[in-house]
């Protein structure tokens, strides 16, 4: 067991509920992704383990606990990936065609310059900001 399944233990336990084989799969493959995934692209990499309706029982929980967080993107599609608090902070690269989304980690200065901007714009709006994420839409590789 990682220390990954110990934190999700304790946390779906907070929230009386049980750390299924059914999750575990959903959480490895996602946690193998490289990048949030929808319920069918999720579908298609777990199958026959995990049945499509378990699926999204599964990713509701998950979502519920804490554990998953989604991401509304290109062509309204939700996609998932694990929180921040399991993962590190990242931002994404969407793609506006296939709608391919990629994980992407900004060096300390970047991610430092990035925060001073989300701070002169929440400045600006009287807002205090309690985190940021950074969506990138564009053309992946395949597409461009």
């Amino acid at each position: 067991m990682t220390n990954r399944d110990r934190q999700i233990i304790d946390k779906l336990g907070a929230a009386g509920v049980r750390y299924t084989t059914g999750r575990r799969v959903v959480v490895s493959a996602l946690a193998s992704a490289g990048g949030p995934r929808s319920a069918a692209e999720l579908h298609a990499e777990i199958t026959p383990s995990v049945p499509l309706s378990s699926l999204y029982r599964s990713l509701s929980v998950l979502e519920g606990a804490g554990i998953l967080e989604p991401h509304h993107g290109a062509r309204d599609i939700v996609r998932y990936e694990l929180a921040e608090w399991l993962t590190g902070h990242h931002h994404h690269l969407i793609c506006v065609q296939c709608g391919a989304v990629e994980d992407v980690a900004l060096p300390v200065r970047l991610e430092d310059e990035l925060e001073s901007v989300v701070a002169r714009v929440t400045g600006t709006a009287s807002f205090q900001a309690e985190g940021h994420s950074l969506e990138v839409e564009g053309r992946c590789r395949r597409c461009a």
